[in-house]
């Protein structure tokens, strides 16, 4: 089996924002020819699928400005330069949804566009202890809502949530409850 790679040869940084870092790299590739890679710095995110004692899992409602609509998603958040990935899903449940979760477990990494970004999405599962008061970000807007997990696994499949972490994370919950109970 051939180990396949691309070296990198040279990069030059494009751009450097508040969330982004973009680099444009000289790569040498396993035939030793070289090609040119577009890279998207992120420094990646979470998500939380919390499940309620009803068995509806808590969604955020708000404008997401690069599709110019609003989405409905699980609860989600840049991660924190040095934060752990579930202390910063935890804390962001709480700020969106004023949810606090217990019995966390993980639902595995995302990885949602390969080929040209480095972000990565760290998601978990927890069962909701109890709620707390919401506390929003000065510029985050959103409502929350409850959807029954049966509905919200119809949802993915009927094209309803276009969001990747989100249907990742609501089939794997499916998943995991419809199997025997994993350890949490």
């Amino acid at each position: 089996m051939m180990k396949h790679f691309e070296k990198t040869i040279e990069t030059k940084d494009i751009f450097n924002g508040k969330v982004i870092h973009v680099t444009h790299d000289t790569v040498e590739l396993e035939n030793g020819k070289t090609a040119m890679r577009e890279v998207v710095g992120h420094p990646g995110g979470v998500c939380v699928a919390a499940l309620t004692e009803q068995n509806e899992l808590l969604f955020v409602r708000q404008f997401r400005y690069p599709y110019k609509e609003i989405l409905l998603e699980l609860p989600a958040g840049k991660l924190e330069k040095g934060q752990d990935p579930l202390e910063n899903g935890k804390r962001e449940l709480l700020e969106e949804t004023g949810a606090v979760g217990r019995q966390y477990m993980t639902l595995g990494k995302l990885y949602p566009s390969p080929g040209y970004c480095g972000e990565i999405i760290h998601m978990y599962f927890c069962r909701v202890d109890h709620f707390e008061r919401q506390n929003l970000d000065e510029d985050e807007f959103l409502d929350v809502e409850r959807i029954p997990l049966e509905k919200a696994v119809q949802m993915v499949l009927n094209g309803e949530l276009p969001d990747a972490k989100t249907q990742a994370a609501v089939l794997k919950c499916a998943m995991l409850l419809s199997s025997p109970v994993p350890e949490l």
